[in-house]
């Protein structure tokens, strides 16, 4: 066939690696994404077009701007490089009769609330939740479920906007502080244990490549307390990790989600001997995840995800990579300092460094689990102590 142009839409700096491997591929690149971004280090020698716009949030001047676009561009395929993008390149999908997922499938990869409705039904195990549109169901739900509970919007990512209710005399007033955007939310039975994810790539509607992790506490206390961002690869054999793939290739075939990467996360109880599902999102984990991914397997994310994309135009068919079996795991931790001297951690093993205003990090690899672990409490401990600053989520 004919050079195949792919449209990537990013309302964040991200997905330079995608944008690469599309041009390596041979693709035609364009690249939608918002004025302010402009000076970013985009990988320019990779792009053929930019298309500036002030921002990615009006649908009607978005599908006008690249329905004008499209008249001179035949564009093949249209991808999020961003979460919050998804929803936008559903609906261009949609208007250009584009192959990939549309508006109702995308709600699966969005909707919190949807995701977990639909897991359900498919025997997945979830935490037990409620909607919020029915006062009834609400008051049914919290006779049965005892508090703590957790606040979650229907739509953010990550763990923007949760909140935990401890009293049910807390709940009400909540509640109708959010006035109408109550039923952008969701309840859910909190529960105290530790919390995975599985970071992969699907292509025919198969998981044909995915890695196992634990976070060394949730992200939720992260963001509410401060303190370090840490994950590690999980022990590739335990049954914690077989069990967190095989659900993920499960999800993957119930929401319906044909090709792409995906970054899926689970709980599991203090008490409970299996993890429950929490969310999944059609994209890269954020966080630096794709780096530790990377240390651990030789795979980038980001590169299969495009070479998934390019294959699908092309009609050839995509071979995932062999990958490596190493061990990796990420510390990552605001700095007091505006830019940090970590030249102090010096071990052989750091394959990667975060440099980043106020900001220090490192991944490390081992062939096995236990120096990881033996690094990541070691060098935590020091960043803890001499570097690590909080700003924590109101």
């Amino acid at each position: 066939m004919s050079q195949p142009t792919i449209l990537a839409i990013a309302s964040y700096f991200k997905g330079e690696d995608f944008l690469r491997e599309c041009r390596a591929r041979g693709a035609r690149v364009i690249l939608l994404t918002v004025e302010e971004l402009k000076d970013e280090a985009w990988p320019r020698e990779a792009i053929d077009d930019f298309r500036w716009m002030p921002d990615l949030l009006n649908r009607t001047n978005v599908v006008n701007a690249v329905s004008w676009l499209a008249r001179s561009e035949r564009i093949d395929r249209i991808v999020p490089l961003d979460e919050f993008d998804l929803e936008m390149a559903a609906v261009l999908r949609e208007h250009l009769a584009l192959p990939g997922m549309g508006s109702t499938a995308t709600l699966s990869f969005r909707d919190k609330l949807r995701m977990r409705m639909q897991a359900d039904e498919a025997g997945i195990d979830v935490p037990s939740f409620t909607s919020l549109v029915n006062d009834a169901a609400i008051g049914e739900w919290t006779s049965r479920v005892p508090p703590p509970w957790i606040l979650k919007p229907r739509g953010d990512a990550a763990t923007k906007g949760i909140r935990r209710i401890d009293e049910p005399s807390q709940l009400w007033p909540t509640l109708d502080a959010l006035g109408d955007r109550r039923s952008f939310f969701l309840l859910e039975r909190f529960i105290e244990g530790d919390v995975f994810h599985v970071d992969g790539i699907v292509d025919n509607g198969r998981l044909v490549f995915g890695e196992a992790h634990g976070y060394a506490r949730p992200p939720f206390e992260v963001t509410r307390g401060g303190g370090l961002f840490m994950s590690r690869t999980l022990e590739r054999q335990a049954d914690i990790a077989r069990s967190l793939l095989g659900l993920t290739g499960e999800l993957v075939a119930t929401l319906g989600i044909a090709r792409g990467a995906v970054h899926a996360e689970f709980i599991r109880g203090r008490a409970e001997s299996d993890p429950l599902f929490l969310e999944i999102a059609a994209r890269v984990g954020g966080a630096h995840i794709a780096d530790m991914v990377e240390a651990a397997s030789g795979v980038n994310l980001w590169r299969e995800w495009a070479a998934v994309e390019i294959a699908d135009v092309t009609g050839e068919p995509y071979r995932p990579p062999e990958p490596r079996r190493d061990y990796a795991g990420i510390i990552v931790s605001l700095a007091r300092q505006e830019w940090p001297d970590d030249s102090g951690f010096d071990a052989p093993e750091i394959v990667w460094r975060l440099k980043k205003k106020h900001h220090i990090g490192f991944v490390m690899r081992s062939p096995g689990p236990e120096r990881v672990r033996e690094l990541q409490a070691h060098y935590g401990e020091r960043i803890a102590r001499e570097f690590s600053a909080s700003v924590p989520e109101t």
